[in-house]
């Protein structure tokens, strides 16, 4: 059975191009980008106020693409586009975007890194992506300069994006110094596409954090974008018009080195003429004073943000946070118990969650504002089609509110994996109708108030508990002890068992509720806590230990497979002993 998008969601309104680049795309209205003249500022900085209008930002692309491509000697129609590799590793900036459309000017690609990288991990991406050059920032300079040392990039092709509060003064050239160049240097020619070429050529490198090993290169095309933004847009269309928003601010403080940030926050609501209202990264107060400055009316999260506004209520109510009408969140599930506390302290706000994976080139499928059911991701967005097959038979799973993997297909899904043949196989399979991504994540599909079908994403299938046939997700019962008044923050792995084979076992870092209890009582506490509400194959039976910070990626997913090698040295520590 093939799940598409419900009635009310429009088809769309024309088949993603593929003969023109991002940044073209981007910057005419030829393909349904709201009107230039009508749109907001693309991107102010929420710290300074700097912001620039979208006919200057286009000017700056230009300049700055004039600059590479003298500096780098790329030139937009001579090699390829393997040829023209750009690495950046930095923080959120209002020249981020502004730089991936200069570098796509030039017909190259842009591989971004995470600014939670180490030198190692920072050097693997260069390396493995063959990057010629590096932007970076300040407060990363000293990391990234050491990763380009390994990888053999001069200082003369390793650049700085400005941001707020760091130092002005660089013995490297910024940005800026090479808009300034590109002032004074002739225009480019045009970029001479032919048709298919959107959909072959890579736009980014994203890097996947996967289960174990190192990160994966992602290889997206310009199509596979361009393809999410429409169709993001598309489904969005509906609620806007109900609401009569026209353009509104947003925020943008997760990475846009993340494909959640950098497709859904910074390409798809630019191109709808919002304002990103960009922050360097995270900080709970300067989050709230941007929102209550900038009076921002939609925010783009992920559940650990979600638990910090909720364990922070006396803080929050110090800001005028009224013009929240939407909390949006994706990356990891968020479960109907937090959604229940979101709405006990802000009644007026709609919280909705959506689904995607780098592998996607992000959304998947997406809560309406006006179709909302708690604890599901919402529908498919139009153009996804999606199966759910048993993942030890293969077989299709044709019935409501069973489980299984999900297998998706798209204009979004991108080429495959950079120099990893098996794991392209493995992943992207060829069915008797085509060519589909297997996702690795257990679902499904339930009937919500509104008779509209809603997709509810269960966990990643390798992380599942089994226990006596049971299966347990740890999302489940990690939302569950963040109603503790105990847990601050938690993770939930499975652990050996002689008995039941695996048993869950909780991490957990202690509110200040915990004060003054010993170990044993919290411990006790937590696990009776589960055990007044959950089934037995549920319970904490593999015991609680308390850590200091859950491990997770810079867009919030929890890093399990640190806590699961964490749990296999303790195990092997005390076997020796023993």
């Amino acid at each position: 059975m093939v799940f598409t998008s419900p009635s009310w969601v429009p088809s769309l309104p024309i088949d993603p191009p593929d003969t023109v680049s991002l940044d073209e795309f981007m910057t005419t209205e030829k393909y349904g980008r709201h009107p230039l003249a009508k749109s907001r500022n693309p991107f102010t900085c929420g710290l300074t106020g700097k912001t620039y209008t979208t006919s200057e930002v286009k000017q700056r692309v230009e300049f700055l693409a004039r600059a590479l491509a003298k500096r780098l000697d790329f030139a937009p129609n001579e090699g390829t586009e393997w040829d023209k590799v750009v690495a950046l590793y930095s923080l959120n900036t209002i020249d981020y975007l502004p730089f991936t459309h200069a570098v796509h000017r030039l017909s190259g690609i842009v591989t971004p890194a995470s600014a939670a990288y180490s030198a190692a991990e920072v050097e693997h991406q260069l390396r493995s992506s063959g990057a010629r050059a590096l932007f970076t920032c300040i407060p990363l300079l000293d990391t990234a300069l050491k990763a380009a040392k390994a990888v053999g990039i001069s200082h003369d092709r390793i650049f700085i994006m400005p941001v707020p509060g760091a130092a002005k003064t660089t013995p490297f050239a910024t940005i800026d110094d090479l808009i300034e160049q590109g002032k004074s240097l002739p225009p480019l020619e045009p970029l001479r596409w032919v048709k298919g070429q959107g959909a072959r050529q890579v736009a980014f490198l994203c890097y996947s954090s996967g289960t174990s090993g190192m990160p994966k290169a992602v290889m997206i095309s310009h199509r596979n974008v361009i393809a999410n933004i429409i169709q993001y847009a598309t489904f969005d269309s509906v609620p806007r018009k109900k609401l009569g928003v026209d353009t509104q601010a947003v925020i943008g403080f997760l990475p846009f080195s993340h494909i959640y940030g950098l497709v859904v926050i910074a390409y798809g609501n630019t191109f709808r003429g919002d304002e990103v209202i960009v922050l360097p990264k995270y900080e709970l107060q300067v989050f709230l004073e941007a929102v209550q400055k900038y009076k921002i009316e939609q925010l783009y999260v992920v559940p650990p943000i979600i638990i910090q506004l909720l364990r922070n209520e006396e803080l929050c109510r110090k800001y005028d946070l009224s013009a929240v009408r939407c909390l949006y969140t994706g990356a990891a599930p968020l479960g109907a118990e937090t959604v229940d506390e979101v709405k006990r302290q802000y009644p007026k706000w709609r919280v909705g969650q959506a689904y995607g994976m780098t592998e996607t080139c992000t959304l998947v499928c997406s809560t309406s504002e006006f179709d909302i059911d708690v604890g599901s991701s919402g529908s498919l967005i139009p153009g996804v089609r999606a199966k759910i097959v048993d993942p030890t038979t293969g077989q299709e799973i044709t019935e409501y509110n069973k489980t299984g993997e999900l297998l998706v297909q798209g204009p979004s899904v991108v080429l495959g994996y950079l120099d990893n043949v098996k794991a392209t196989a493995e992943t992207f399979v060829w069915l008797d109708d085509g060519r589909w991504i297997r996702t690795g994540d257990e679902v499904l599909v339930r009937k919500a108030a509104s008779g509209n079908e809603h997709f509810v994403i269960v966990d990643r299938i390798k992380e599942l508990i089994k226990v006596k046939g049971h299966q347990v997700a740890p999302a489940e019962l990690e939302a569950h002890l963040l109603t503790h008044p105990f847990v601050f923050d938690c993770a939930v792995i499975q652990v050996p068992d002689d008995r039941a084979g695996e048993v869950p076992k909780a991490f957990v870092v202690k509110s200040p509720d915990a004060a003054g209890q010993s170990d044993e009582d919290v411990a006790r506490a937590i696990c009776k806590h589960v055990e007044d509400h959950k089934a037995r194959h549920k319970w904490i039976r593999g015991g609680v230990e308390f850590i200091d910070a859950v491990p997770k990626s810079p867009s919030g997913k929890i890093l399990r497979r640190l806590l699961r090698d964490k749990e296999k040295q303790a195990r092997k520590a005390k076997g020796a002993k023993l």
